[in-house]
């Protein structure tokens, strides 16, 4: 297959230059479903950069008889955050401009609209197609009011441009696939929505966090959000529907690297993920082990950061992956000080048993610095 490939500008430097969003998109034989991948939102999270392009390698030798519907790939969505750097490293987390995280100013058709109950009383009598349908076209119509006011001669702020034009590749995809890594060092896991658990053990990742609390303002909520609210909405009028739309974040690896481990285990989930989804027909998937893999799961809520106590310097820190017990000793920190006195030990323990999954990079840190994470136990 040959993939189409478009570009949408999203802004004009002072310099004259313009960045644009990069897409790749595989069209089947056959329709079908839409699915719409993305890397690189966060600067320094390179990682899925390689698992897309390998994608791209991989779906441009297949036959186009092989897809079902389209795959929309996007190998750097935020070309700001990519680019952008302080003394040798990468950073694009947060908006140099605003200090905005990138991945917190996403449009939430929920949370802009107070007429879902309405539209659901509206659709009683509808199939369950023709009501995805024209909650897609409601979605549209609301978001794509946006751009009156890009166009206005007030216009908007650089964070609301950008959220329309990426976001609005992704409004009609029946899954979505953000990819991520660590800002430090951590594991490979993957976010999911309550429900989706059955679907996320073809991803072969051995944890996952499931949403029992969000917001709706990162990219991956966003766009399912909306449709757990009308699924909650129509049960309540006695009309159980499940449409079926999934949305993703997969973590893997670290900030800043290019961890070749994670990026087979990425691109190997990715592909077993979309034939599950009967969007490819690939000899081999899905791999025999999905069905008996296990993925232990662990609520949002259950993930505890551990922030200095004191200002210092982090030795004999627990490895990244270790599982630790209540009270076990996490790291120690050697403690300067300005007092006349001999630096001293600070030992820091566990509150409750867990797994760590992301430790910090820097191990000098400021009292109130970020030093760990733990997923723990339910």
């Amino acid at each position: 297959m040959i993939p189409r490939i478009q570009s949408f500008p999203i802004t004009e430097l002072a310099s004259g230059d313009r960045l644009a969003i990069r897409v790749y998109q595989f069209i089947g034989s056959q329709p079908g479903q839409k699915a719409y991948l993305q890397a690189n939102l966060h600067g320094a999270e390179i990682v899925g950069n390689a698992v897309i392009y390998q994608l791209i390698d991989f779906l441009s030798n297949l036959e186009d008889t092989q897809l079902r519907g389209e795959i929309w790939l996007v190998p750097a969505c935020n070309p700001m955050g990519t680019n952008q750097r302080s003394h040798h490293f990468s950073t694009g987390r947060f908006n140099a401009y605003d200090g905005e995280n990138w991945n917190r100013i996403f449009w939430d058709y929920e949370r802009e609209a107070n007429d879902i109950d309405e539209f659901s009383r509206s659709q009683l009598d509808c199939e369950p197609s023709q009501i995805q349908e024209n909650y897609r076209q409601k979605i549209a119509t609301h978001f794509h009011r946006l751009l009156e006011q890009i166009e206005s001669p007030s216009s908007v702020s650089l964070s609301d441009r950008y959220r329309y034009y990426l976001q609005s590749l992704c409004l009609d995809a029946d899954c979505v696939i953000d990819l991520h890594s660590s800002t430090n060092q951590g594991i490979d896991y993957l976010y999911c929505f309550p429900g989706q658990e059955k679907s996320a053990k073809y991803f072969l990742l051995d944890r996952g966090i499931v949403f029992d609390t969000y917001d709706g303002c990162a990219f991956d909520e966003a766009f399912l959000k909306p449709w757990l609210a009308l699924e909650k909405s129509l049960a309540k009028l006695g009309k159980p529907v499940k449409f079926g739309l999934e949305s993703w974040t997969l973590e893997l690896g670290a900030g800043m690297q290019m961890n070749p481990d994670s990026v087979f285990r990425g691109l190997r989930g990715i592909k077993n993920y979309l034939v599950d989804r009967g969007l490819l027909d690939i000899p081999h998937f899905p791999l025999c082990q999905t069905f008996s893999h296990q993925i232990t799961f662990v609520p949002k809520s259950h993930l505890k950061k551990y922030y200095a106590p004191r200002g210092g310097m982090i030795q004999s820190r627990v490895s990244l992956g270790a599982y630790v017990e209540a009270n076990q000793v996490l790291y120690q920190l050697l403690c300067l000080n300005k007092e006349g006195q001999f630096p001293q030990i600070c030992d820091v323990v566990a509150e409750r048993a867990g797994l760590v999954f992301d430790v910090s990079t820097n191990h000098a840190v400021n009292q109130g610095e970020y030093v760990l994470e733990i997923m723990e136990d339910a």
